[in-house]
């Protein structure tokens, strides 16, 4: 009979829907108006979704909106409460933002955000304006937005392959699919481009533009196409949602998914492969599901495992593959689709030979008249159809395969049946006939409970016979002088068959329930296990003691080296083939075993996919290949192989954060020793460079020899000072000691005091200077910069050759100031034009030349905290070059003088 819609609903789900309602209540609404592009009117929509409500005395509040000059969308704003922009500088700019604080300190009933995939400016208190949304729909403000399909972050790579054009800002899809309301603003592409060409979407020249670029007509077709089927597939889950919130029953033929059944029957790969081509004509999803009841556990091995593969066929086609344990095939079925709201099941031609026995399309019918039901027809060379009764396999359904005779049960009934009789027999003056036979169903219920359905049928006949044989008169014969012990006989025969057809079937359900339960204890106890792991030897041995234990598997672990190549850990087994594991890392598939790949390998590979990379590869051996065709088996190994994979993440990282912790802690003794041997050598030296000064100049004049040893003394001291300097300046930039003194400067005049100080040093060098005519002010700390380019000029004298060519170049590039500092020397060592940055690093590393290798850091030190950027290179003349950048900024605009102040400040 057909399901009424209204079901009485499952406690579990219907405390989760209340909690979840308790939630949801305290949190602001959410309406997204969603479109294929720019210009199809979702802010438009919204407007006049807004005023509708303010028309009905709700407190309605403008956030954002942008109008982007279309008059009609900026009418709709006549009105309404707009709440003023907040301005966020940045690199000298001022820019209007959406103010947040503003709107919670307002908290009206409903607020109109724009652009809800908006990039905010660095210093807001939000990377993305999304984040504010959430926040206003955590303090309960209903909030309405839009946003375009290609601002999704799961189809910006299609889009962007469509259009060409990469979208920078993009939305995650878990925003959009949990808002309360979306509504698709859509109209055809010919509309839209009508309106481009009007006006109404670009201003004339950014129109023109984007009619050559993304507004083709083509990239508009299919991104309507995918705006429509985005907006379908939130729509079906809403569908679903609201189902299982009103816990209705019924199917809805809202889409096309299909429910392909499985048999033992041969043909149910053509079922498959047939299910399959629907579902790709159709772009559909589809489920194969086959119902196990226990007279489909008699059958034999070699079936089961055809079975089995014909599931793994499903699962490779694209299908979600299921194994439903029960006693009605056909209700099973029609519970599954219903509750997955399949209105399509598909299942092979049924040709059943018995005639009382209705065919499972005909009792999937009675119970679901409402679901679509597709037949496939049979292929052309037919093969013989496997059943449990021509299978020609005797062995019970709870009969496991522990190296005991399949024939032990029965003859245990046999024994327990004559017991019975023996127990019985003297007690026959004393008991009446009708409690013997209640003492035979006893035995018979004892016997279905403890050997299942085979033994108990026969436990049914035996007891017939045995009463009637022992009990009846006249005794010791067959014969039944009265024909009220046929009815008897009956009801004993039956009630043993009926006992031992429940009982059968309850011994199946709880063999599943108990194999479930022994999964989800695995599991769990797999992942309280890895939670304590530290190393990545524990996570092996965690994770090969489990799979040994719960698949009874060998497993080995293998895990890669710096080079990406997998180790295999000592004494492993001949047969483990590190070319295929190598095979499945590279491209994060399974191989071996049960796949396409190298099938007849006795190992399966299975890659640990983590959320950043593979981490390894997990080899298994089991004992017996079937398994390795069980979906469930197969999603519980996967599920095993994801925790393994990010435990070793977890733990990677970890040695990630020690490692971190410990060059930050290095690096602070590091500053804090260079800082205390700064200070104390400071002193001395400045006493030894006065010293050696006053020597140079001593009256009377010293000798020539002593007057040179003098001048090497002086130089050698203020050598020593300049590096105990840089250490101390380093030491100091490291602390965050130094505050820059920004200031307008002219570029020319630090050039100048700059070569000034290293005069003596470029004595030697042919120094030039290419400094672009008209640069503007820059702002800047001269000091600072001054330093900079003292280090690079001095650099540039000690790496070159006497008479080499030094260079400083100065020219404006966009927003910036490049400045170069090259020369025509040997230049720089290949592949360290980034390492010569680093602290303590020189161009050479053993050399004569003087240094300790911070020059270069501490100007990187101070060009970033102008928020510029430095970096090495080669420079045209064939040497090295810095080359190091100043953002321009606005310089200050000079007051305006009248002709009475000019005279006022001629002199």
């Amino acid at each position: 009979m057909p399901s009424s819609e209204h079901q009485r609903p499952d406690p579990d789900t219907l405390l989760a829907q209340m909690q979840a309602q308790d939630r949801r209540a305290s949190r602001g609404k959410l309406r997204i108006y969603f479109g294929a592009s720019a210009g199809v009117g979702k802010t438009y929509a919204m407007l006049n979704a807004a005023r509708s409500m303010q028309r009905e005395t709700l407190d309605v509040v403008v956030g954002l909106v942008e109008t982007h000059g279309r008059k009609e969308t900026a009418a709709l704003l006549d009105g309404l409460e707009i709440l003023p922009r907040k301005d966020v500088a940045y690199r000298d700019k001022t820019i209007a933002e959406f103010d947040i604080d503003a709107a919670l300190a307002r908290k009206p009933a409903l607020i109109l955000v724009d652009e809800l995939a908006h990039s905010n400016a660095p210093g807001s208190r939000h990377p993305k304006r999304w984040q504010d949304v959430e926040e206003l729909l955590g303090a309960g403000i209903d909030v309405f937005t839009a946003v375009n399909v290609q601002h999704l972050e799961s189809l910006n790579d299609v889009i962007g392959g469509i259009t060409g054009i990469r979208v920078a800002e993009t939305l995650p899809d878990t925003v959009f699919d949990q808002a309360d309301e979306i509504v698709l603003v859509d109209i055809p592409a010919d509309d839209l481009l009508t309106r481009l060409k009007e006006g109404k979407v670009y201003q004339p020249q950014q129109a023109e533009r984007a009619s050559r670029n993304f507004f083709r007509k083509g990239n508009l077709i299919a991104l309507r196409e995918l705006a429509l089927r985005r907006t379908a597939d939130r729509v079906e889950d809403d569908v679903q949602a609201y189902r299982v919130e009103k816990s209705i029953n019924a199917i809805w033929k809202t889409d096309s998914d299909l429910l392909a059944c499985i048999g033992p029957r041969a043909g149910a790969e053509h079922v498959i492969r047939s299910t399959a081509q629907l579902a790709g004509q159709l772009n559909a999803q589809w489920h194969a599901v086959y119902v196990e009841t226990p007279q489909l556990q008699r059958l034999s091995p070699t079936e089961r495992e055809r079975i089995l593969k014909t599931l793994k066929l499903a699962q490779d086609l694209g299908a979600t593959t299921a194994v439903l344990p029960g006693n009605d095939i056909a209700r099973e079925i029609v519970n599954y689709a219903r509750s997955h709201n399949f209105s399509r099941i598909i299942l092979g031609r049924n040709h059943t030979r018995w005639p009382w026995r209705a065919p499972h399309a005909q009792r999937i019918a009675n119970y679901a008249p409402d679901i679509d039901l597709i037949e496939t027809g049979e292929r052309q060379s037919r093969e013989v159809a496997a059943t449990p009764r021509e299978s020609g396999s005797t062995q019970d359904d709870d009969v496991v395969d522990n190296g005991k005779s399949p024939y032990l049960p029965y003859a245990w009934t046999v024994a327990i049946c004559v017991l019975t009789a023996l127990i019985t027999t003297p007690m026959m003056p004393h008991l009446d006939l009708a409690n013997i036979v209640m003492l035979f169903l006893l035995a018979e219920v004892l016997i279905a409970v403890r050997f299942g359905r085979g033994p108990a049928v026969l436990a049914a006949f035996l007891s017939v016979a045995v009463f009637d044989f022992f009990f009846v008169s006249p005794r010791f014969s067959f014969a039944v002088s009265d024909v009220q012990y046929l009815v008897t006989f009956s009801v004993l025969l039956v009630v043993g068959l009926i006992v031992g057809q429940l009982t059968s079937g309850l011994r199946f359900q709880a063999r599943i329930a108990a194999q479930r339960e022994g999964r989800a204890r695995a599991l769990y106890e797999f992942a309280r296990e890895l939670s304590s792991a530290l190393q990545a030897e524990q996570v092996f041995e965690t994770t090969q003691n489990f799979i040994q234990r719960t698949f009874r598997a060998q497993a080995v672990l293998l895990l890669p080296n710096d080079e990406a190549r997998l180790q295999a850990a000592q004494g492993h087994s001949k047969e483990l083939d590190i070319g295929i594991a190598q095979w499945a890392f590279d491209r994060a598939t399974p191989a071996g075993m049960g796949t396409d790949t190298l099938p007849a390998s006795v190992y399966f590979y299975l890659p640990l996919v983590a959320p950043m990379r593979t981490r390894g590869v997990l080899a298994i051996r089991p004992e017996n290949r079937r398994w390795m065709l069980i979906p469930e088996q197969r999603r519980q190994l996967d599920t095993f192989a994801a925790l393994a994979a990010i435990a070793l993440e977890r733990v990677h990282y970890i040695e990630v954060a020690q490692d971190a912790l410990l060059r930050m802690e290095s690096e602070r003794l590091r500053n804090s020793l260079l800082a205390a041997i700064s200070h104390d050598l400071r002193t001395p030296l400045t006493a030894l460079v006065g010293l050696s000064e006053s020597l140079t100049r001593s009256k009377p004049e010293l000798a020539a020899a002593q007057q040179e040893l003098a001048h090497a003394l002086h130089e050698e001291a203020l050598r020593m000072g300049n590096l105990v300097t840089n250490l101390l300046d380093m030491a100091r930039i490291q602390s965050g000691e130094v505050k820059l003194n920004l200031q307008w400067q002219q570029f020319e005049e630090v050039v100048g005091s700059s070569l000034r100080a290293v005069q003596s040093l470029l004595g030697r060098h042919q120094v030039h200077t290419r400094l672009a005519a008209g640069l503007p002010l820059v702002n800047f700390d001269a000091v600072l910069i001054e330093r900079v380019l003292c280090n690079l000029l001095e650099n540039a004298s000690k790496y070159t050759p006497a008479g080499s060519q030094i260079t400083i170049a100065a020219e404006l590039s966009g927003q910036y100031l490049d400045v170069a500092v090259y020369d025509n020397g040997p230049g720089l060592p290949p592949g360290q034009e980034e390492a010569i940055f680093e602290k303590f690093t020189r161009g050479e590393r053993e050399s004569a030349t003087p240094g300790v290798g911070l020059g270069l850091a501490i100007c990187r030190a101070i060009i970033e905290a102008h928020h510029g950027t430095i970096r090495g290179g080669h420079s045209p003349q064939g040497g090295a070059a810095i080359i190091f950048t100043l953002p321009l900024g606005t310089p200050p605009a000079m007051p305006d003088l009248d002709e009475g102040e000019l005279q006022n400040q001629t002199p």
